[in-house]
């Protein structure tokens, strides 16, 4: 869970998505337009992320405790 929730969804999609917004200049009229799209994507990966860390923790939780 850990690993599958945190590390790659990590490498996969939010340092793919961060890259390209870096690559953006906040100068450029198409900035506004990056960022509404950048968001809703980020955001959603980002609760899968902390989704799965909490899910790792408790597998973690209830193997250490039987």
């Amino acid at each position: 869970l850990y690993l599958a929730g945190n590390l790659l969804v990590t490498m996969l999609f939010n340092v793919p998505k961060n890259n390209a917004l870096a690559a953006i200049a906040a100068s450029e009229p198409s900035s506004s337009e990056v960022w509404a799209r950048y968001v809703p994507s980020w955001t959603a990966w980002n609760h899968v992320r902390s989704a799965s860390a909490l899910a790792a923790a408790a597998a973690f939780t209830i193997a250490l405790t039987c």
